[in-house]
C-alpha cells in the first residue's frame, strides 16, 4: 500500500462518550474493517503514576500515558505496519494485560484523552471529532461507570473528579476544541450529529480514495 489511510480523531473530556461514538462508527464502515487504535492501551504502570498533594495518583494528566510509544505505534499503523500493544483493563496487573495485534486499515480511528495534545497524534488525523457534552452528564456517567465496573466509592469519584478529571478537561482538552473539524453535541441532539458526521466523513473517504 502506498496511498495514506483516512485516520480519524475522537477526542473529548471523560464520560463524554467517546469510546461510544467510536464503535457508532467503526460500525459505519464495518465493510472496511477500521483499525482502532485507542490511547488508554499507553497507561503507564500505577508505580510509575503522578501523585496529588495529598498522595492520590492521578491519572488525568498527559504523563500518565507513554506519549512516545503511544506517538509511534500511530506512525507505524499509519505506514501500513501492524503494531503489537497490552490492551488495557483498568486495576488489572501489566502482566494480566492481553497483548493484542492491530492490523493497518484504510480507515484508522484513533480515541484518547490527549488526542490534540500529542504532537505527532494530532499531525497524523486527517479529520477530528469533539466529543462535547454538559459536565452534568459527564459526572453521571462516571459515578455510574466507576461504581458498577471498578468498585469505587462516590467520595473518591467526587474527589477525583474536582481534583484530577476538571482540571485536565480544562488544561489539555477544551482549549483543543476549536481545531476540531466537528464538534459532536452528545446530547439530545446526538442522533443528527451522528447522521451529520457519518455523511461528512463517508464523503472524505470518498475522495480520499478516488
Amino acid at each position: 500500500m502506498t496511498k495514506n489511510p483516512f485516520v480519524i480523531g475522537i477526542c473529548g473530556g471523560s464520560g463524554s462518550g467517546k469510546t461510544t461514538l467510536l464503535k457508532r462508527l467503526s460500525e459505519t464502515f464495518e465493510g472496511i474493517n477500521p483499525s482502532v487504535f485507542s490511547m488508554d492501551n499507553y497507561y503507564f504502570p500505577i508505580e510509575m503514576q503522578q501523585k496529588d498533594k495529598n498522595g492520590i495518583v492521578n491519572f488525568d494528566l498527559p504523563t500518565a500515558l507513554d506519549e512516545r510509544k503511544l506517538s509511534n505505534d500511530l506512525v507505524q499503523l499509519v505506514n501500513w505496519e501492524p503494531i503489537e500493544v497490552k490492551e488495557y483493563f483498568f486495576n488489572a496487573p501489566p502482566d494480566k494485560n492481553v497483548l493484542i495485534t492491530i492490523q493497518p486499515s484504510e480507515i484508522i480511528i484513533v480515541e484518547g484523552l490527549f488526542l490534540f495534545h500529542y504532537p505527532l497524534v494530532f499531525e497524523a488525523l486527517q479529520y477530528s471529532v469533539f466529543v462535547d457534552v454538559d459536565h452534568e452528564i459527564q459526572l453521571d456517567r462516571r459515578i455510574y461507570r466507576d461504581q458498577e465496573t471498578r468498585g469505587y466509592k462516590r467520595s473518591d469519584i467526587l474527589y477525583q473528579w474536582e481534583n484530577h478529571v476538571l482540571p485536565c478537561y480544562e488544561n489539555f482538552i477544551e482549549p483543543y476544541k476549536p481545531n476540531a473539524d466537528f464538534i459532536f453535541r452528545n446530547d439530545h441532539r446526538g442522533d443528527d450529529d451522528f447522521e451529520k458526521l457519518r455523511d461528512e466523513l463517508l464523503n472524505q473517504f470518498s475522495a480520499t480514495i478516488s
